[in-house]
């Protein structure tokens, strides 16, 4: 029996109304260029960690958004120009994350853990460090907790990574 008219036109809307969203959705990436990023390691209580290492704007906006995997053992780092408070979202991220922040000194000061996959565009909420942090460090959700990591546990970088600047010498007073 043929289908009537009606219900082949709402077919056709929504495999129309499917193909605008996915254009959406490659658009949205379109915003958001990738870059090739260096690769090195990190070690963080005794694991060592595959990242690829964002040290541009155009690369720490990106970051794993537009990823459908995460492999074991792999992240991102993200190393900033200067230690301040930061905040990092999961906007067209589709991989559930720990954030690590870490202070110029390569310190913990904070994990924001099993943060969610995040489809809501810019209504995703941010995840803020509880200190000034200048590296961040993106895992697979759950290494956190299975790491036991604690604030001030610090993260040993592999060769490749620039290192924290030296401390500022203090002011001389008059």
């Amino acid at each position: 029996m043929a289908k009537p008219p009606s219900h082949r036109l709402a077919i056709v809307l929504a495999a129309a109304l499917l193909a605008s969203s996915a254009a959406s959705a490659q658009d949205d990436s379109a915003a958001y260029p990738d870059s090739p990023m260096a690769v090195s390691w990190v070690r963080l209580h005794g694991h060592r960690f595959r990242v690829e290492i964002a040290v541009t704007d155009a690369q720490r906006a990106r970051g794993l958004m537009f990823r459908d995997h995460l492999g074991a053992g792999h992240g991102m780092l993200f190393v900033h120009p200067d230690e301040r408070p930061l905040a990092y979202w999961m906007k067209n991220t589709r991989i559930p994350l720990d954030i690590f922040y870490f202070d110029a000194q390569r310190k913990l000061v904070s994990v924001a853990k099993d943060t969610p996959a995040c489809d809501l565009g810019n209504g995703c909420p941010p995840f803020r460090s509880d200190g000034p942090a200048m590296y961040v460090l993106e895992l697979n959700a759950g290494v956190a907790t299975r790491l036991h990591v604690k604030t001030g546990d610090t993260l040993q970088f592999g060769p490749g990574i620039a290192p924290p600047p030296a401390p500022s010498p203090p002011a001389s007073q008059p």
